[in-house]
């Protein structure tokens, strides 16, 4: 299927989509291994992997396939892309608490399970329901596989970029320790008074 996640030839969008999907489940999947028994660099660099990875995954289907499927769908897709578009600013408000925690925070494990099921919630409803209206349009999968794997190419060279910097995705505002401003615990407190 995509051996080579470089080769932008001839790429299915709904193809490169579940691609995607599978390589970010498998993150979580590795972050379940080590949660226990990873030191806590580790398991900050996997979760901040885990954020990158969705975050750019995220931007190239708000750009680019849910504005050619929200055309192609027309009426009988619509709330299924409405639906996707609200899962979406969940997954970002998680991913932001993430890379603002610490590892050492109480809940920071927690918060990446969360996560993960959420992700999986969402992939469930995109992989089952809207790919499958998507696919009965006459949309060109092809030509819109190359624009997301381009794009994607792009937005993971201005993070590497980024992080060659020296400003790595979140390490540089990321706490130090408890009753840090970014604390997953003191976000649940503030948000329960």
């Amino acid at each position: 299927m995509m051996e080579n996640s470089n080769d932008t030839r001839g790429i299915n969008a709904l193809e490169f989509l579940e691609h995607k999907h599978d390589e970010i489940d498998e993150l979580f999947s590795q972050f379940e291994e080590i949660k226990d028994n990873g030191d806590d660099t580790q398991k900050e660099e996997l979760v901040a992997r885990i954020c990158e990875e969705l975050t750019i995954h995220a931007k190239i289907e708000e750009t680019i396939f849910y504005p050619a499927a929200r055309r192609a769908v027309q009426e009988q897709g619509q709330e299924l892309l409405d639906e996707a578009a609200v899962e979406h600013q969940t997954l970002k408000d998680i991913v932001g608490r993430l890379e603002m925690a610490p590892t050492s925070d109480p809940l920071y494990d927690a918060g990446v399970k969360v996560l993960s099921e959420y992700t999986k919630h969402h992939v469930r409803e995109e992989e089952n329901e809207l790919f499958p209206k998507v696919r009965q349009t006459n949309l060109d999968l092809q030509a819109l596989g190359q624009q997301l794997a381009e794009r994607q190419q792009e937005l993971e060279s201005q993070d590497q970029r980024t992080s060659q910097n020296g400003r790595t995705r979140g390490t540089a505002q990321r706490g130090q320790g408890t009753g840090s401003r970014g604390s997953m615990s003191e976000s649940r407190s503030r948000s329960t008074h």
